[in-house]
């Protein structure tokens, strides 16, 4: 068995995908070991993204109403799919392609929440600094699901 599947990694490391380097903790879970999950809601990638998804939801709130049918609601719809797509991703997990595939899903849909609050940057709906508090955590969230996908084989259950 793994560091990763036995939880005795200790310490906090660095992983590289793609030229990218990731900060990992002990686990992608609040968990120092792989405990048996019975809910995507366990997940601190799903808690983190419901999370934000309200967070941008209320943030949305105070932009102009001629943005309601436009930016308002793809900021709205986005931002909600990345949790919505990794409890579909749970509940797949079974089957490592569709688990895999759900949480591309999900990880395409917070890259685009990142560019709805750019646009919103740009348009003066939100200031400089809640914009990179908000991208910020949408990056720790990407962070979290390419680490599930690039260790999907952990996720399926044996």
């Amino acid at each position: 068995m793994g560091e990763w599947e036995s939880g005795r990694i200790e310490k906090e490391t660095f992983c590289e995908i793609g030229g990218t380097f990731l900060f990992l903790l002990t686990s992608l879970l609040k968990h120092t070991t792989m405990n048996i999950l019975r809910s995507h809601k366990e997940l601190d990638v799903y808690q983190i993204a419901f999370k934000s998804s309200m967070e941008t939801f209320y943030l949305s709130k105070t932009f102009p109403k001629d943005e309601i049918f436009s930016l308002t609601s793809q900021i709205r719809r986005s931002s909600r799919s990345v949790s919505a797509n990794i409890a579909e991703a749970f509940r797949k997990r079974r089957y490592e392609k569709a688990f895999v595939a759900k949480l591309s899903d999900s990880e395409a849909e917070a890259a685009e929440t990142q560019v709805w609050l750019d646009y919103s940057l740009e348009c003066g709906y939100i200031t400089k600094e809640i914009h990179s508090r908000i991208i910020e955590e949408y990056e720790r969230i990407i962070g979290k699901i390419g680490m599930m996908i690039y260790h999907s084989e952990k996720w399926v259950p044996s």
